[in-house]
């Protein structure tokens, strides 16, 4: 096989392949002959059906996968042994002639390559880079308090209904007449939930105020929550389109007033946040909290830190120049179910992601950067525990997030993600010890109006 590649101006390549007869003639031949012998023909014994009605009815289709196969492998083969640095796939190119398969050949195929633009970027001691360090204040540490006590209060009996405080009522909602009586086969709710906090509108908010058990409240649900069919028909238990034209009022019998109350900042607390014995004074327990905030806001430094190098090295690199056409081609069609604008809408922004991709690919080599299974299941263990934080759970023993990373990697399209996670997390500690580091100190606040600059 004879190969051929031009790229005069580095990044719009074009690669000629043509094949001869030589190159797949064993391989079909042996084909046929296994297709002879499996071959099911009505007037011949297996085995006996001759050769030249094989090759009449599979021939040329055998040799166009041979062809196929050797075009396939010998590009690829061709752009590994070059160091081509290829950017997604090859192309017909439209100076491609048809080629007769009928026949034994040469045939020639010729493929658009993108090539990705040559540049070099080292980062080394003398570029300075911000690592921002989020300062775990009081005020950090009350809120992560009040919200411990939050999760672990209970619900009081009461007897009259406070507007201030998180009250529940359950009680008998019953659809009204005009004239103030229960509708006939009209909606009845027993035991329905209200929250009368939650009301929009504040004339049917105050129908409730002051409220007993025993009360009959009437107020109307259309009015309670004007636009909101969703919320109303919960309410009701009934389905959504079915409130659409409602505007009854409903008459609201209350059986029961539930108060919502913190636990007390307590040994009770501590060990239920953070096993039994574990914590012994509220000085421990704030101080085991401030060690939680810190480790989750390493995670958000260190993320920041990424996109801060991002930039950095995105500024340095400076502007590249792409085989942009070829690109919206391969683009296109890697996307044929799109609409017909999601290449011109996206391309942009699709850019600016394989500029950083080939930068970050420059730095993981550098780095030496090696990514192993136990990468890949820390990653999904740091996904797993930043979700359980956002709930509160920060104490989630280490052996329940080895297996919920376990089951999350089991979906095959969440691995690719818990691997370039890991790669992530990898270079951001080479990189702190490779760049000088700015240490800044900023609180929360200062922290997420970051991401607010432009």
């Amino acid at each position: 096989m004879k190969i051929s590649f031009e790229n005069p101006d580095k990044i719009n390549g074009l690669m000629t392949l043509t094949v001869e007869e030589a190159d797949y003639k064993e391989n079909v031949e042996k084909k046929l002959k296994d297709y002879r012998k499996k071959a099911n023909v009505p007037g011949f014994r297996p085995g006996m059906v001759p050769m030249g009605l094989i090759k009449r009815q599979y021939g040329t289709a055998i040799k166009v996968d041979e062809v196929n196969k050797l075009v396939g492998e010998n590009i690829y083969k061709y752009v590994q042994e070059n160091n081509i640095a290829m950017l997604g796939e090859p192309m017909p190119s439209d100076k491609q002639v048809e080629q007769d398969l009928e026949s034994d050949g040469p045939f020639t195929f010729i493929f658009d390559i993108a090539v990705a633009p040559e540049f070099k970027i080292e980062l080394t001691n003398k570029d300075k880079i911000n690592y921002y360090n989020i300062d775990v204040d009081d005020k950090l540490i009350d809120e992560q308090v009040e919200s411990f006590a939050a999760r672990a209060g209970h619900y009081d009996k009461v007897e009259t209904y406070d507007p201030e405080l998180r009250d529940m009522l359950k009680g008998d909602l019953r659809e009204q007449k005009k004239k103030g009586k229960d509708k006939e086969d009209g909606i009845t709710v027993s035991d329905a939930v209200l929250m009368p906090q939650y009301i929009k509108v504040d004339k049917q908010k105050k129908l409730f105020e002051g409220c007993k058990v025993g009360d009959i409240i009437t107020f109307n649900p259309k009015k309670a929550y004007p636009d909101n069919d969703a919320e109303i028909a919960s309410l009701l238990k009934v389905k959504k389109e079915d409130v659409k034209d409602l505007k009854s009022d409903f008459t609201f019998q209350i059986t029961e007033i539930s108060r919502f109350v913190k636990a007390d900042v307590d040994q009770k607390l501590f060990d239920q946040i953070y096993g039994e014995g574990e914590v012994k004074t509220e000085e421990e327990f704030r101080n085991r909290i401030a060690e939680g905030i810190k480790a989750q806001f390493a995670g958000n430094s260190d993320y920041r830190f990424l996109l801060d190098i991002r930039k950095y090295a995105e500024d340095k690199v400076g502007e590249l120049k792409f085989p942009e056409e070829l690109l919206k081609r391969i683009m296109k069609n890697n996307n044929r179910d799109r609409e017909e604008d999601f290449v011109e809408k996206n391309f942009e922004g699709s850019l600016k992601e394989l500029k950083w991709h080939l930068i970050k690919e420059q730095l993981v080599n550098a780095n030496e950067i090696k990514i192993e299974q136990d990468d890949i299941k820390n990653a999904a263990k740091e996904s797993a525990r930043a979700q359980f934080a956002q709930y509160g759970m920060t104490n989630v023993p280490d052996e329940y997030l080895d297996n919920y990373a376990t089951d999350l990697l089991k979906k095959q399209e969440q691995v690719q993600a818990f691997v370039d996670r890991a790669i992530d997390m990898k270079l951001t500690e080479a990189l702190k010890k490779v760049v000088k580091l700015t240490n800044k100190k900023v609180s929360l606040d200062g922290f997420n109006k970051l991401f607010e600059e432009k």
